[in-house]
């Protein structure tokens, strides 16, 4: 069964703030065929990278993201989250948010072994603060970033920009 994914996408206009269009992806994570074809759209281009060690998803939609995808590659998922959330010890790295200010992300210093191939998801790809906050943990830590991928990019807003020299996949685009 092919999908159009675009279908399972909700649009919001005005969200959160005047001029936004929020893409709504509750309706696809909610439709069990649909999440489960973008899954494995995405474990399909994780294989295409080569071997894969971990799964790295920025909280919190990276999880919803990443989770079935690490499942389906049997490799283990490694979440990068908002600052004092991790109970070890952890490397940090801060970066901008989409609508101003600055935010720390965190990931624990054990969670990566130097050489470590990596993959990074998230569920939406917009101006690339997160993502990039997101590599630099990952070579912090000696991992290499074979891939990115995304369910939507919001090509607008040029994340894919802050992403140069990175494979970047997105299952749709905006």
């Amino acid at each position: 069964m092919t999908f159009d994914f675009h279908k399972y996408v909700a649009s919001i206009p005005d969200f959160p703030e005047a001029g936004v269009i929020f893409r709504d992806l509750t309706p696809l994570m909610g439709d069990g065929a649909a999440y489960a074809a973008a899954t494995d759209a995405i474990v399909a281009y994780a294989k295409a990278q080569g071997g894969i060690d971990a799964v790295v998803g920025p909280e919190s939609r990276g999880f919803i993201v990443g989770g079935p995808v690490a499942y389906k590659l049997g490799v283990g998922l490694i979440p990068a989250r908002k600052a004092g959330k991790l109970p070890r010890p952890t490397v940090k790295q801060d970066y901008e948010l989409e609508y101003g200010g600055i935010n720390t992300l965190e990931i624990h210093a054990d969670a990566i072994k130097p050489g470590d191939r990596v993959l990074i998801t998230d569920d939406l790809l917009a101006t690339g603060g997160t993502l990039q906050a997101t590599i630099k943990l990952v070579e912090k830590l000696g991992g290499i970033v074979v891939g990115t991928a995304f369910l939507i990019e919001l090509d607008a807003l040029h994340g894919r920009d802050k992403l140069a020299g990175y494979d970047v996949f997105a299952l749709m685009n905006y």
